[in-house]
């Protein structure tokens, strides 16, 4: 995966942290929804983000939300979805 894809992603998931009045850092093994830091409003935005900035098709209904937790989990989501 291009590092620019991953700075892009960063940048999303920093964005998303920020409207909720979250600027600490995040790095990206770290755990955004079951801390807490992120909610269900947010995975649906981050849903979204993915399918229009990435254009990934997350519209299964086997699809596990919990594959959006770290930045290494959306990460590793997009380069399956690009193979």
């Amino acid at each position: 995966m291009s590092l620019s894809t991953v700075e892009r992603l960063r940048t999303a998931v920093t964005g998303l942290l920020a409207a909720r009045g979250d600027r600490d850092p995040v790095r990206d093994d770290e755990s955004l929804f079951i801390t807490g830091r992120l909610d269900s409003l947010a995975a649906t935005e981050m849903i979204m983000l993915l399918e229009q900035d990435f254009s990934l098709d997350l519209a299964s209904a086997d699809f596990d939300v919990s594959a959006l937790d770290t930045i290494t989990d959306i990460t590793d989501l997009i380069s399956r979805a690009r193979n």
